[in-house]
């Protein structure tokens, strides 16, 4: 499938050309090292108006690592509030924490909420289970924590953009299987969920921001480790029983590689009677409402993840 920019919603086709550009460097080894590079130039940002920190938590897996994980809150809070372990995007391959700033910041307006989002390691260098396996220990450290932390552990939401939206999907999964935690709702948005790539959306080229060549490169590095089959923490399209997981809300545009695979899922999520809120976003690409922030079609994202989050917050939050 050809995707042109006549395509895009009109308000997001002035981006095209910059976008296009960003995905035709992320396809080649020089462009992701400088991406990465980039993205690194903005860690240990803060967010203005609310209390920002950083923490070391020891890895479970991997002697001697620590996960480097922001923390956010509001500003002077001393009650004990919800927590949200968010996972980044980047493709499992780049990315920080800091790139979600505004998303924290925009969140925190809405509820009182603790944020916990974990630096994981990226598969350039460390592929699945490296990244999972860092994000899960952040999850199982926030719960094991709680009262030092000050939040409730019978009261944790999971979410993340992209692969971080997969991330979410994939711990979700495990948390689901174990029983270690029970979140009170997830928010998985166009997240990155099967390597198989056998969708037609996810053959889409000239798709801006992410596109086939890109998606296919990503689930190369992040499952490169494996033999054998792939498990569904890795690929969570694959997992088959959606029988009690979380409330879940997610959008996704119709012009990006990961659109029949968010459809698919949400689909399954409503057969097993799981709660859910989803939007698909005509004429847009993936990560719109990040790289057009302007655009009213972005400012209708934002304004649907956000409301649904006060909605699934008032509703879900066990008192």
């Amino acid at each position: 499938m050809q995707i042109t920019k006549q395509m895009h919603d009109q308000d997001l086709q002035g981006q095209y050309g910059a976008l296009r550009f960003l995905v035709s460097m992320n396809k080649k080894n020089w462009g992701l090292w400088a991406v990465n590079r980039m993205v690194r130039m903005v860690k240990g940002q803060n967010v203005k108006g609310v209390d920002n920190d950083t923490v070391q938590v020891p890895s479970t897996h991997t002697d001697d690592h620590q996960i480097r994980t922001r923390v956010y809150r509001p500003e002077g809070c001393s009650e004990k509030i919800p927590a949200m372990v968010y996972f980044h995007g980047g493709g499992y391959m780049m990315g920080i924490p800091e790139m979600a700033n505004t998303f924290y910041g925009d969140v925190l307006e809405r509820r009182k909420v603790a944020i916990f989002s974990p630096d994981y390691r990226l598969s350039r260098t460390d592929p699945f289970p490296a990244g999972f396996n860092d994000c899960y220990d952040v999850l199982l450290w926030v719960r094991d924590n709680a009262e030092q932390l000050n939040v409730d552990p019978n009261n944790i939401i999971i979410a993340g953009h992209s692969a971080g939206g997969g991330m979410a999907a994939a711990i979700t999964l495990k948390a689901r299987d174990t029983r270690d935690v029970e979140p009170i709702f997830q928010m998985p948005v166009y997240p990155m969920l099967d390597h198989r790539m056998t969708t037609a959306s996810s053959q889409m080229l000239g798709s801006t921001m992410w596109d086939a060549e890109i998606n296919a490169r990503a689930w190369k590095l992040y499952l490169r480790d494996l033999d054998g089959a792939v498990p569904p923490y890795a690929s969570p399209a694959l997992n088959e029983d959606y029988r009690d997981f979380p409330p879940t809300i997610s959008f996704v545009g119709d012009l990006e590689p990961f659109h029949d695979e968010n459809i698919a899922y949400i689909e399954g999520l409503k057969s097993a009677g799981v709660h859910v809120e989803f939007k698909v976003f005509k004429g847009g690409y993936h990560g719109f409402e990040v790289g057009s922030p302007n655009a009213a079609i972005s400012k209708a994202a934002n304004r649907f993840q956000l409301d649904a989050f006060e909605a699934f917050y008032d509703a879900y939050v066990r008192t």
